[in-house]
């Protein structure tokens, strides 16, 4: 294993490897590939940045996995995977952004000197990493071959946390208190948006202690005013304004754990619809809480983080949660469970999510949000540390 590997047993592995085998086993499945950077992290540990070139983890029902990429890349593969030297695949630049020749003739080459020719393949259909044109590519070079669509079949595994994985997440909620912290402390009026952020990922990959930080899936979100209305935008260069709310939607990041983290700040006196808002906003995440317990469903955090809010006449069409934990650009979400009505997902111990009620009204918006952790029992277990409140700086 490499130098910078991610910090897990070989048990780990196999066992990450073996849950992911029992599901291609009863999808049909005789090969997985898998293109998600988070989902080959997790299979094999590779951390890098070539996320933008077509890359991915071959995964067979016996044997280890192989990482196959671009040939410079494979000396990253090699210091950060846990399998050995001869697992690691390169494919020729001139496969690279070409419009003659395409990587994945060469992978289709390589899995039919594998044996793999005429197999049923399972590939993630739905990724931001797998596109159109590698699909067509490769079902061309695998005449014989069955493709089976498998996307989030390796995520579903990731849902329930190992130790291990909680206690990095543990480590990322430490960096994610303190940057909401600093983000709440520099707000005033006066203050360039963009120098806020600057110091809050300076803070952020700083980290805390012995806890560098790595960069996060998302950029910080931080409008203002009536651009908070909108819940995806990030900055500008503008002065922060007496009479108008930020929300901050920050998350720490150890090793590719993250543990999102939102709050919002109001400077000067809030108007009373935003206030009331805030108050019931803070119960239903309380509520939330308390339904977040092992046997219950997603669909029950979500039942009970809108009833508070549809009383003062608040109703909220969107889900409030979703999964988290390991992630890369461009989401930390895992795209799996979802915490809404209809969604019947039931909650086990060790699940993570980023429990995430924003509201996002005319002129307006307000983030409290909280990452959880499923207990053995009772309610789930916040792992942040921070007031959940509107914070009001005069």
């Amino acid at each position: 294993m490499g130098p910078h590997a991610a910090p897990f047993e070989r048990a780990e592995y196999e066992r990450r490897l073996t849950a992911t085998r029992r599901a291609m086993a009863e999808a049909g499945i005789d090969v997985l590939f898998v293109t998600d950077p988070s989902n080959q992290n997790w299979l094999t540990g590779y951390d890098g940045w070539s996320f933008y070139v077509h890359q991915g983890v071959i995964l067979p029902l016996d044997g280890e996995p192989c990482w196959w990429g671009r040939m410079q890349d494979t000396a990253g593969a090699l210091r950060t995977v846990w399998m050995s030297e001869a697992c690691i695949l390169g494919y020729d630049d001139r496969y690279v952004q070409s419009a003659t020749r395409h990587p994945m003739q060469d992978l289709a080459a390589r899995l039919i000197g594998m044996g793999h020719g005429g197999v049923r393949i399972g590939v993630e259909m739905d990724n931001y990493y797998y596109s159109a044109r590698a699909h067509a590519v490769l079902e061309t070079g695998l005449p014989e071959a069955e493709f089976v669509d498998a996307t989030a079949l390796v995520n579903w595994r990731r849902l329930v946390k190992s130790a291990p994985e909680i206690a990095l997440m543990r480590r990322a909620a430490r960096i994610s208190e303190t940057i909401a912290r600093l983000a709440i402390d520099l707000a005033e009026p006066g203050r360039r948006k963009n120098e806020l952020v600057g110091e809050v990922m300076r803070a952020a990959v700083r980290g805390v202690g012995e806890d560098w930080g790595d960069y996060a899936a998302i950029v910080p979100l931080m409008p203002s005013g009536a651009d908070a209305s909108a819940p995806h935008l990030t900055w500008n260069g503008e002065e922060m304004r007496r009479g108008e709310a930020t929300f901050f939607e920050l998350s720490g990041c150890v090793r590719r754990y993250h543990a999102p983290l939102c709050r919002t700040v109001h400077l000067g006196e809030p108007p009373p619809d935003m206030a009331r808002a805030a108050a019931a906003l803070t119960e239903g995440l309380e509520a939330g809480l308390e339904a977040a317990r092992p046997g219950n469903t997603t669909q029950d955090i979500a039942a009970a983080l809108h009833a508070p809010l549809r009383r003062i006449g608040i109703h909220r069409p969107n889900r409030c949660g979703y999964p988290v934990g390991l992630s890369y650009p461009p989401d930390w979400g895992e795209r799996t469970a979802s915490l809404r009505k209809g969604d019947l997902t039931v909650l086990e111990p060790g699940m993570t999510f980023h429990f995430m009620p924003g509201i996002w009204m005319e002129g307006w918006g307000l983030e409290t949000t909280e990452t959880i952790l499923i207990r053995d029992s009772g309610p789930a277990e916040t792992l942040c540390d921070l007031d959940r409140k509107l914070f009001v700086k005069p």
